[in-house]
């Protein structure tokens, strides 16, 4: 909890509500070991995820397979691994977040 709640604080985002359950999600899925919301990890930061699909009306799709089958290339070289145990709901929820940065 005190991860989710150093970044919510270094992000700007409400301590409470759906952006600290989305991070909680995000924390059980794995996701904050390569990701963070503002600024680049491992990962390119969520912001900049988010930016870069701005006014892509296909953008979630194509983030829900990115995510279930993983990939390279699109920042570099650094791999994201496939997530086969997220359920596609989920996947879905932390989608919608990333895209809503």
């Amino acid at each position: 909890m005190k991860l989710i709640r150093r970044t919510l604080i270094a992000a700007g985002l409400a301590l409470a509500g759906p952006a600290a359950a989305d991070l909680q999600l995000a924390q059980k899925e794995g996701c904050l070991g390569c990701h963070t919301v503002d600024k680049k990890l491992v990962g390119p930061a969520w912001k900049d995820v988010a930016a870069r699909y701005k006014g892509d009306a296909g953008a979630e799709a194509k983030l829900m397979k990115k995510v279930r089958e993983g990939g390279k290339g699109n920042w570099g070289e650094i791999v994201q691994p496939p997530n086969t145990t997220a359920s596609d709901e989920n996947i879905k929820k932390l989608v919608k977040f990333v895209l809503s940065l």
